[in-house]
């Protein structure tokens, strides 16, 4: 009798492992249900972040008729460069024609080129390309440097931690993304101005002296920064991540 219980036993033991290993069946992927005629952003575009690091915020792209409505019911799929990861992947568009996707960067600094999709009902490939940057470990140490010294006179926009002084300028700073300014100016320049004072080139006298606030390595920092989020791109610097 205790051996016919035993043997009873280990076979119930057998049979609920082996129903353990069964793997659960995965879920199908969302199926659309609209098709749009255009891929726009909303908003997630044109973000800094430092390397292998999450966006600040989502990127959010819009699904839109031919009259520019917003279309629910559309699927959108995300992808880009090996390395970066995407939360969710892909969705539906919600009721105001809306998907919205947590991004992590690579582990590379440089600009990484990210691309929605969509279909029309033709169908037809509709394509969005976002591009994002990723800060390496001297652009890093710029952008933490621009907080601290720059911001609050080169960035026009006030938030809940910082209070611009832009307005208040007779002689407007120029953004640090202003590419079609500052990447005119040479690496060399740049050093002086910012060593030495907005008149050592004859810019404007509201431009002060950091050679004694600031070393050299980190001037050249600063320098990295301005170049990494410069639009348009500083050409000559660093790599552009596509999808592959």
């Amino acid at each position: 009798m205790k051996r016919t219980i035993a043997t009873l036993a280990l076979f119930v033991l057998v049979a609920f492992s082996a129903g353990c290993k069964h793997k659960a069946p995965q879920a199908s992927p969302p199926q659309p249900t609209a098709f749009g005629a255009a891929l726009v952003e909303s908003s997630g575009g044109k973000q800094v972040t430092t390397v292998g690091s999450s966006l600040p915020q989502p990127l959010v792209v819009q699904v839109n008729d031919e009259q520019g409505n917003a279309i629910a019911g559309a699927l959108v799929k995300l992808s880009g460069p090996a390395g970066v990861e995407f939360d969710p992947p892909s969705g539906i568009t919600d009721s105001s024609g809306q998907v919205t996707s947590n991004i992590s960067l690579a582990g590379m600094a440089g600009r990484y080129q990210i691309v929605a999709s969509t279909e029309s009902k033709t169908p037809k490939p509709i394509d969005l390309n976002v591009e994002e940057i990723a800060l390496g470990y001297q652009e890093g140490l710029g952008r933490e440097l621009n907080v601290q010294y720059c911001d609050r006179c080169h960035n026009p926009e006030s938030t809940a931690e910082r209070v611009s002084n832009y307005d208040n300028l007779e002689v407007k700073p120029h953004p640090f993304s202003e590419g079609e300014t500052l990447n005119k100016i040479s690496d060399a320049d740049l050093l002086a101005i910012i060593g030495h004072g907005g008149p050592s080139l004859n810019k404007s006298p509201l431009m002060p002296a950091y050679g004694y606030t600031l070393s050299k390595a980190e001037m050249q920092a600063l320098i990295a920064y301005i170049r990494a989020v410069s639009d348009p791109p500083y050409r000559s610097r660093g790599s552009i991540y596509a999808k592959n």
